[in-house]
């Protein structure tokens, strides 16, 4: 095949210019001095949590609303101790730096943050004990000592926010935050105060009560302190109706379990029938 040398040559096509990465938002790419520090070098995959805000406690400072409380719990899930209930009044000047979800604090860092907090806000705290938890159920006594924190702030708040979803009966208006301790900057201060009051709680209690471990694990759920449960049977400080405990005392104190009545056992009656009335046995029924 001949070409004809008149024939023009296709031109090369363009090469595709790579598109531009798009722009991260600027709430995402907002990290924290103290969150980047945890991430490990080289760790690639790994998402940055932002910190708590006051945003929305400012948002109320600007229309008139002050003083903003927040308040949170610790301990609703161990097996011993008691709930211990923090409110907080942050001021907006003297803010301690490195205020978190005290799940995400180390034992250090809670204490010192709490030593900042104590100095420069207004706390409160209020304890539910085991005995309270065992008569009216883990949630209505944590509600209760949230609402008597509250109540016990050295200046009444007109606004309220609570870690949950389940708002407080206050005198204020009280808004609910799923995930509050890790958003709201106000109920994170409250979750480090109510996090190492409880801790001290539970050191000194594990004095008064030595063998469970209570110094170690707080009254949570661990095998050491199940292992000291079977081996040791249920302290004072205990919650009587958790299942892990109920099972000790069944098993230490069986005197002091009540039976369950069984609803579908079947019981005999006995039907007296008077001599003046007559039954006929012929009767097909």
């Amino acid at each position: 095949m001949i070409r004809d040398p008149s024939a023009k040559t296709p031109a090369k096509a363009a090469p595709k210019k790579k598109a531009a990465p798009k722009a991260v938002p600027a709430k995402a790419a907002k990290i924290s001095a103290a969150d980047a520090a945890k991430v490990p070098a080289g760790k690639k995959g790994i998402i940055a949590v932002a910190p708590p805000s006051f945003r929305r406690e400012r948002a109320l400072i600007k229309r008139g609303v002050w003083p903003v409380a927040g308040c949170d719990e610790a301990g609703r899930g161990p097996l011993a101790g008691p709930v211990v209930a923090a409110a907080v009044i942050l001021d907006p000047d003297r803010i301690p730096r490195g205020i978190d979800d005290s799940k995400r604090l180390t034992a250090e860092e809670r204490e010192k943050l709490f030593d900042k907090i104590c100095a420069t806000a207004q706390v409160s705290v209020a304890v539910a004990s085991p005995a309270r938890i065992d008569r009216d159920n883990i949630l209505r006594a944590s509600l209760w000592a949230l609402k008597r924190a509250v109540v016990a702030l050295p200046e009444a708040p007109r606004h309220v926010f609570v870690d949950g979803r389940d708002r407080l009966d206050t005198a204020c208006d009280c808004e609910a935050v799923i995930g509050g301790d890790g958003i709201v900057l106000s109920i994170a201060a409250a979750s480090i105060v109510a996090k190492v009051t409880r801790d001290r709680l539970m050191c000194a209690l594990a004095q008064d009560c030595p063998g469970y471990g209570f110094e170690q694990h707080k009254g949570y759920a661990v095998p050491e302190h199940l292992d000291a449960l079977d081996r040791l049977g249920p302290s004072i400080h205990h919650r009587r109706f958790f299942a892990p405990v109920a099972a000790a005392r069944a098993k230490h104190m069986p005197w002091t379990v009540e039976p369950v009545q069984d609803l579908f056992s079947v019981t005999e009656v006995e039907v007296q029938v008077e001599a003046s009335v007559e039954i006929d046995a012929s009767v097909n029924l």
